[in-house]
């Protein structure tokens, strides 16, 4: 999709639609582009410990920069490029966003259904593919260097999400979501579900089992402490909807615990996806399936305390910091992305 004095041009059309197969912004049924705030201060922003007041900006608006998608997923901001990255998987596609003049292009299709993105420290793009069931890099020449694909002997159930690190290591998580024909394909679960690193001599180590279904995947500021996003409860009744945290020492983590239980204190509850952390160390989460109300981005202080939520109009998947400045946070939410910028700086490169 383009975007160009407000109106999509006839190519993106053809081309998002070849893609997605489905109703793009401006048609019916479909979501419009553009600010969705219609009076600042933004109302959607919620603020629940005075701690949350010096993170929101009170004179800008929430973005609808893209729709049309059938799920989005797993952004990742690229610093040299300028370009906002994202999944689409039941559409096995990823779309690309340009920051200089709002223009939507499809980067990859197919994509192996990939769900998480992100760049490493020499800006290359490291994805998780459902279909595959692997970990993938794409090399600055166009081709595609398979990471990791297995552990023991036996296939991963489906990586989800990734960061790169500056040593050149490597960590995902794989809950195996994508075991279905609509975000990859049918199979068996055949490992338990885990957090895993890959060394840079391309050695995958498990480094902990001790979450039902490991998520969104994020570090704090200095790497010392390593967060999870735990949505077992999907599958598992015994899982609490919960963010684990855990200490982090080299390629070795301990200390697991309950970092934030995703429970409001009216009850309400929904789940954790994707996190980020922010220079201050405060957690912002991607957050759905707790209805209106709910749904958006939740952010917690670095002692686990929910201090604010943007209150979205649609389910949230992942999010991640951009812009030259890392002051804009991108927000994935079922057919949408949205921007918003916020009195907060990413803490990491990507």
């Amino acid at each position: 999709m383009s975007q160009v004095s407000g109106a999509i041009t006839r190519r993106g059309f053809l081309s998002l639609s070849a893609a997605a197969g489905v109703t793009l912004a401006g048609g019916a049924g479909a979501a419009a582009l553009g600010s969705i705030t219609e009076r600042y201060p933004e109302s959607r922003f919620r603020s629940l410990d005075p701690r949350f007041g010096g993170m929101t900006i009170g004179n800008t608006p929430i973005v609808r920069i893209a729709s049309g998608n059938l799920w989005a997923e797993g952004p990742a901001w690229s610093g040299n490029g300028r370009y906002l990255v994202w999944s689409d998987i039941p559409a096995d596609t990823q779309r690309r966003w340009l920051d200089d003049d709002g223009h939507v292009s499809v980067l990859r299709q197919p994509c192996g259904k990939s769900n998480g993105n992100t760049f490493d420290a020499n800006g290359r793009q490291v994805s998780c593919q459902h279909l595959h069931r692997r970990v993938v890099r794409y090399e600055t020449d166009g081709s595609e260097t398979v990471l990791a694909d297995r552990y023991d002997g036996k296939p991963f159930n489906g990586p989800n999400d990734v960061v790169a690190l500056a040593d050149g290591s490597v960590w995902f998580t794989d809950p195996g979501y994508g075991l279905n024909w609509y975000e990859g394909q049918p199979g068996d679960l055949e490992l338990k579900e885990s957090i895993y690193r890959i060394d840079p001599n391309g050695r995958v180590e498990r480094v902990t089992d001790e979450i039902y279904k490991p998520n969104g995947l994020c570090f704090s500021p200095d790497y010392k402490t390593l967060y999870a996003a735990e949505t077992g409860s999907s599958h598992y009744p015994d899982a609490a909807r919960e963010i684990r945290a855990w200490d982090v020492s080299g390629k070795r983590l301990s200390n697991g615990r309950t970092f934030a239980s995703m429970e409001m204190d009216d009850g309400q509850s929904g789940v954790a996806d994707g996190l980020r952390a922010d220079t201050n160390g405060n957690l912002w989460v991607g957050a759905g399936w707790g209805g209106d109300g709910y749904d958006g981005v939740h952010v917690f202080a670095p002692d686990g305390d929910r201090i604010g939520q943007i209150i979205m109009p649609e389910i949230c998947s992942n999010l991640c910091f951009g812009g030259k400045d890392r002051n804009r946070l991108f927000v994935t939410a079922s057919q949408s992305v949205y921007a918003i910028y916020v009195n907060a700086r990413g803490a990491h490169f990507a």
